[in-house]
């Protein structure tokens, strides 16, 4: 047995237990004073079997499941489960003899006796029936509940890891950058207004657009080309960066912060003290709305920072697999002094 259902606590409300017992009731008595031809019979008998049976099936799913099958006490499970036909049956016998009609079965072609075999077993089976139609009701809702809840879970689990990742980005991104205008004060130069103009614009962007989980590629784009910007002003004319853009940029919106690891690596691992750092950046969107994002950039493999405090590939690759799942696929290789990028996504 499964122990899914051990610890929901999940309650139907009482409004659907009345509905559904008078609706169970009314269907019995049609269907069987119809059958019969008398309604009146029909009405007083399921009084007494519907109303025991609904306290027979709530014994069941309320007791003998939680606290002795789902506890594995099989045992004790059955045993109480057939103490439970029992008095079901004796007591629907003793009412309907008392109450209703000497003879406890007339829908019997034949005449039949109380406490003999055949009505033991086919009033234990209107029981079981009973037992078994709620405890698949009970089981369902606790099921679909148990779905729900889980999903609510995942999805707050997802909202939470991918706004943790997304904040590691953030104070990474700044922490570089105030570095930077740092070091453009101490040279005092002329360039340090210009770093904080789009040091701001950046701001803006982080502390109002970046907050939404989709935000329009082309402000994406825009960030990432006042990120360039500010590099630009730091090395001067050793940065060439070229930017194309194919297909239809303005309607499509991505993760915010998606790019800018692959933007940051290129200057962290590309630049040379002596020559040009080179980049060629492109998005492109097909007509089968796939976005396909490149990057390259000269390379060279002694320049690394051994001791690597950015976020890299890891951060991005991760917020992939939460957001895309198997939407996107993700390469890179080295072509020559080239490091190639290559991401791929299914919008």
């Amino acid at each position: 047995m499964n122990n899914t259902f051990k610890n929901i606590n999940y309650k139907i409300p009482v409004k659907y237990h009345f509905l559904f017992w008078i609706s169970y009731f009314l269907l019995n008595v049609v269907r069987w004073g119809s059958y019969y031809q008398d309604y009146w019979y029909s009405f007083k008998s399921n009084i007494v079997t519907v109303t025991l049976g609904m306290l027979l099936a709530y014994f069941h799913v309320y007791f003998l499941l939680p606290k002795l099958l789902f506890r594995k006490k099989i045992i004790s499970y059955v045993f109480f489960f057939i103490v439970g036909l029992v008095v079901f049956y004796v007591v629907r016998t003793e009412l309907i003899f008392i109450f209703i009609n000497e003879n406890v079965w007339p829908e019997s072609q034949t005449p039949q006796r109380a406490y003999a075999f055949n009505h033991i077993l086919v009033v234990s089976l209107i029981g079981i029936y009973d037992v078994g139609l709620v405890t698949t009701i009970k089981l369902t809702a606790d099921w679909i509940f148990d779905r729900k809840r889980i999903e609510n879970l995942e999805a707050t689990q997802l909202k939470t890891e991918l706004q943790f990742l997304k904040a590691q980005i953030q104070p990474h991104f700044f922490f570089n950058t105030l570095n930077n205008l740092y070091a453009l004060t101490l040279e005092k130069s002329k360039q340090a207004p210009e770093v904080v103009l789009k040091l701001s614009e950046i701001m803006e962007y982080i502390l109002y657009d970046a907050k939404e989980p989709k935000i329009r590629l082309i402000k994406e784009i825009n960030y990432i080309q006042n990120y360039i910007d500010l590099e630009k002003l730091r090395f001067g004319d050793k940065i060439k960066v070229q930017i194309n853009m194919q297909g239809d940029i303005e309607a499509q919106s991505v993760p915010s912060l998606l790019f800018l690891p692959f933007i940051e690596n290129c200057f962290k691992h590309g630049t040379l003290d002596n020559n040009e750092l080179n980049i060629l950046i492109d998005f492109e969107i097909t007509q089968t709305n796939l976005l396909k994002f490149t990057v390259i950039n000269n390379y060279n493999l002694f320049t690394q920072d051994k001791k690597n405090h950015g976020i890299g590939n890891k951060n991005v690759l991760r917020r992939l697999e939460l957001l895309y799942d198997n939407r996107y696929t993700f390469k890179t290789k080295t072509e020559g002094q080239n490091y190639i990028v290559e991401l791929s996504i299914q919008l």
